[in-house]
């Protein structure tokens, strides 16, 4: 996945508009400043709050996905694997738990990149 593709800015936690910038202060996984969001890309500018409310339809992302992630796990780990429901449920719950903050930030990025495309030439602050 290379700088200029849809993905990359999504997957990295990058600025859709220029590819470098970054999009949270902390790494995903470091529980500290777990929900904090940049308000401006470092490094072109770009406005990552437009309006009030704008992550509101991250909400609905993500919530699909979860929703998606959960039914397929219980329907494997039940049906194939024959786990009982109170261990199937609780390993969901675990994990859900662990990757709250990265699912968070995956539905954020994915919809700030439906909302602001790439421009190659926004490579400075201007």
């Amino acid at each position: 996945m290379k700088k200029g593709s849809n993905l990359y800015p999504i997957v990295n936690f990058k600025c859709p508009r220029c590819h470098e910038g970054e999009l949270y202060p902390s790494s995903t996984f470091s529980f500290q400043k777990s929900f904090e969001m940049h308000d401006n890309c470092a490094h072109c500018g770009a406005n990552f709050f437009p309006e009030p409310g704008f992550y509101y339809g991250a909400m609905f992302i993500s919530y699909i996905f979860s929703g998606f992630f959960c039914i397929f796990f219980l329907v494997i780990t039940m049906l194939a694997l024959k786990w009982n429901a109170a261990v199937a449920i609780g390993s969901l719950i675990l994990i859900m738990a662990v990757f709250f903050v990265w699912l968070f930030r995956f539905a954020r990025a994915i919809w700030l990149s439906i909302n602001l495309k790439y421009d190659p030439t926004k490579t400075k602050k201007e």
